[in-house]
């Protein structure tokens, strides 16, 4: 057991702000405080740059005057609500990127992503963070857990997650064959989920040579190289024609979704988890292809207590994604590493 360090909160409170396309800095922002009794405070043991926030930083998406950024967090409880008794300080938790009351009609269908009360997190890359919905978003990691355990539970709260998604959209089950089209840190975690899910082929789509070594070991046991058309006749080939049972869409561009819908067989399905941009399915050619298409945001918090289990148990280690650690005070190098593809996902230690 390792003991959480000591609280001793300063005057300002630090985090990531995007001024521009490519312009990250770190500088002192709102103090993080109880606004509602729903609400907890953290301090961040470890946060970390995400694949989507790329979509800003590259001016894929509007940046419109300054703002915080970040959605990944693990931490230790400072402060909670007075309507908040699910956790209480001192405690290490880890929470989704869409908060949740947990009780909702949503919530209890198994999408508490689409919270009737959600707000999605953004202000994580910071020292100390305010967590709405705290009652429903947070799950204690029981005894504080050592640091080796940090950066699994911290991809819990997003990219594991969404890769669990994925496999769980697409159906994969057991026997199955299972194709993962995107080597980010989520294909990556889905290649783990659709392992987890029992499938036994799964072929994961990457061109890098490091992510295909880590997609391996995750449990790849084919790595295709080409893409778009050429992709897809490669898992014609791999398949003997019939193409796969799931497909895992982990990208969101329009050419890994349509390198996803014709990558699968008559009745197979297709799950996506990239953030679409400027992706466009035809009605018609998916009506007659009978592939099943389901996406959306992660219900990160439904698999909270299970993939939790499953890192501090051993039986996954999502945090091999984070190949490169930086202090908090250099986020900007973090960003640069992964737009450059230096790093599959970037470790802030505040």
């Amino acid at each position: 057991m390792q003991r959480p360090p000591p609280y001793v909160r300063k005057p300002s409170q630090r985090g990531a702000v995007i001024h521009a396309p490519g312009d990250v800095r770190l500088e002192n922002v709102d103090e993080a405080k109880i606004v509602k009794p729903t609400d907890a405070v953290i301090r961040t043991a470890v946060t970390c740059v995400c694949g989507s926030d790329l979509w800003p930083y590259r001016g894929a998406e509007p940046v419109d005057g300054p703002h915080p950024m970040g959605h990944e967090y693990v931490g230790f409880v400072e402060e909670v609500g007075s309507e908040v008794t699910s956790v209480r300080p001192g405690q290490f938790v880890v929470g989704s990127f869409a908060t949740s009351d947990n009780t909702c009609a949503h919530c209890r269908s198994g999408f508490p992503s689409h919270c009737r009360n959600r707000e999605f997190m953004s202000t994580c890359q910071a020292e100390y963070v305010r967590v709405p919905n705290a009652q429903g978003t947070l799950v204690a990691a029981g005894e504080v857990p050592g640091e080796e355990f940090w950066p699994g539970l911290l991809a819990v709260s997003d990219v594991m997650g969404t890769g669990w998604w994925a496999a769980d959209a697409a159906e994969v089950g057991p026997g199955s064959t299972a194709v993962v089209v995107g080597d980010g840190a989520v294909g990556l975690c889905a290649v783990i989920a659709a392992k987890e899910m029992g499938a036994e082929r799964i072929i994961a789509m990457s061109r890098h040579e490091s992510r295909q070594k880590l997609a391996v070991e995750f449990g790849a046991t084919d790595i295709v190289t080409e893409r778009g058309e050429e992709g897809v006749a490669r898992i014609e080939e791999l398949t003997g024609g019939v193409g796969a049972d799931s497909v895992l869409e982990c990208v969101g561009t329009a050419e890994a979704m349509r390198q996803a819908l014709h990558s699968a067989r008559p009745g197979g399905n297709v799950g996506f988890v990239g953030v679409p941009h400027e992706v466009a399915v035809d009605g018609q050619e998916l009506f007659f292809s009978h592939v099943g298409l389901r996406g959306g945001p992660a219900p990160v918090r439904r698999y909270l207590p299970d993939l939790i289990d499953r890192v501090l148990t051993g039986a996954i280690d999502p945090g091999k994604v984070f190949d490169l650690t930086l202090p908090l005070d250099q986020v900007a190098e973090g960003y640069r590493a992964m737009d450059e593809r230096r790093a599959i996902k970037v470790l802030l230690r505040p």
